[in-house]
């Protein structure tokens, strides 16, 4: 196994040279057995593994990391490392120039990795490394201490640091604990393993599908309203950590929200042909109307003030339409794929924006439809058909309400938040596709 990963490294960087290169021999003196092992022994010290890494605190801290597998920690009914499985995932911090001999003890041989043989000292391990008994052992050494803190404990001033009262008076400085917290990486990995496969995995959307089109499913599904992602490293996310990189920087935050209060008039629209029937059925959108028809019906003189009064009705009928959406939105996602929805599909992407995250073909026809277009187009139709039963309105009504929708700014806010988060589900979704081609 050994061998087999040596000769495919050796054969990566081979296949990159000449036949004639004189460098050639080099490559094949470099990943002799004995000499690549004992380069690897040496390389190790530039690196760690670690289940609490510190970069992730702040890409500028220096200090210590810490390796605590679950069996070392006591267990506590909180959700912590200590729930970690046996075969949970160790990051590694340090030089990236040297992370292939991290993949070297990542290898696995009847169920176990190089390093946990390694970590105990497995006798067959050492046998296969050199038939020098002393030097075998100090191979096995040097690789062990990837796990060791390097140098002494120590915090760093870009790193946090909490004063935990561990006494009973609190203005007693000596009752206090300094703590210094460190990033719980191996869970964070773990964690984000299992929402994306709860978000993404095949089983996931098949029950999603099942559940739309009301057949039985085995299997349920998750969901994780407002999941918020955090970027650590930015452009570099392998100089944060291994495990980071290989996230492409994603770590998922949790929604900590005190419960929100939803008024009982706030449900899916089930059983209309548009979201506007609803619309123009709220008190203060029908005082707005009623008072932009006495208005113009009035026949106010063509001057900057009757513009100026128009157009301020006008924008509290966009800002209705924008609170009575964003009211809609909060409901939980994917209400439009029932029967019951007879929304056109253009409405429904604007309505129920969540539903992306977990029905593909929705965010694609999503993403493929002009439906912000189509969405003022409706609102000027509607607008026009409210106000027209008294005052003779056409086409050059229904552009201006229209445009003007277009230029509110509210909306355009609200337009640039929808269109930053479509693209930062579409890199999760890209991460996501890519991690599945590296396993």
């Amino acid at each position: 196994m050994i061998e087999d990963f040596l000769q495919e490294r050796f054969d990566a960087k081979a296949e990159k040279l000449p036949p004639d290169d004189p460098k050639h021999d080099e490559l094949v003196a470099q990943f002799k057995f004995d000499t690549w092992i004992n380069d690897a022994a040496r390389r190790v010290g530039q690196l760690q593994v670690v289940t609490h890494s510190l970069k992730p605190i702040h890409p500028d801290a220096k200090g210590t990391n810490l390796y605590a597998p679950p069996e070392s920690l006591p267990a506590h009914p909180a959700v912590g490392s200590h729930l970690l499985p046996t075969n949970f995932l160790g990051d590694v911090v340090g030089n990236a120039a040297a992370l292939d001999v991290y993949k070297f003890l990542k290898l696995e041989h009847q169920g176990k990795s190089l390093l946990e043989r390694v970590l105990e000292n497995d006798a067959e391990l050492a046998a296969a490394l050199s038939d020098d008994a002393e030097q075998a052992h100090a191979w096995m050494q040097a690789f062990a201490a990837i796990t060791e803190p390097r140098g002494e404990e120590a915090s760093h001033t870009r790193a946090k640091q909490v004063y935990w009262l561990v006494g009973e008076d609190s203005v007693d400085n000596g009752d206090y604990h300094l703590l210094a917290p460190l990033y719980a990486t191996s869970l964070s990995h773990s964690i984000f393993l299992a929402i994306n496969e709860d978000r993404f995995g095949e089983a996931a959307k098949a029950a999603r599908k099942a559940r739309r089109e009301k057949e039985f499913s085995e299997a349920g599904y998750h969901d994780y309203p407002n999941l918020a992602v955090q970027k650590l490293g930015g452009t570099k996310p392998q100089n944060i950590s291994q495990l980071n990189s290989e996230r492409g920087g994603n770590n998922y935050l949790l929604a900590s929200l005190p419960p929100s209060w939803v008024s009982r008039d706030i449900s899916p629209i089930y059983g209309i042909g548009s979201v506007f029937d609803r619309f123009q059925g709220i008190r203060s959108v029908k005082r707005a109307v009623n008072h932009l028809k006495w208005f113009l019906n009035s026949d106010p003189s063509p001057t900057v003030h009757t513009r100026q009064r128009r157009e301020d009705i006008n924008a509290s009928l966009i800002d209705e339409l924008i609170q009575f959406s964003a009211r809609i939105q909060s409901l939980p996602s994917g209400w439009t794929a029932s029967e019951k929805c007879n929304l056109p599909a253009e409405e429904t992407y604007w309505l129920d924006p969540g539903r992306a995250e977990t029905d593909e073909a929705f965010r694609e026809a999503r993403e493929s439809t002009n439906w912000e277009s189509e969405i003022r187009q409706r609102f000027a139709n509607w607008l026009n058909h409210a106000l027209v039963r008294k005052l003779p309105l056409g086409d050059t009504e229904h552009r201006h309400w229209s445009r003007e929708l277009g230029r509110d700014a509210t909306y355009q806010r609200w337009l640039e938040r929808d269109r930053r988060w479509m693209e930062s589900l579409d890199r999760e979704l890209d991460d996501w596709q890519g991690g599945l081609g590296h396993e």
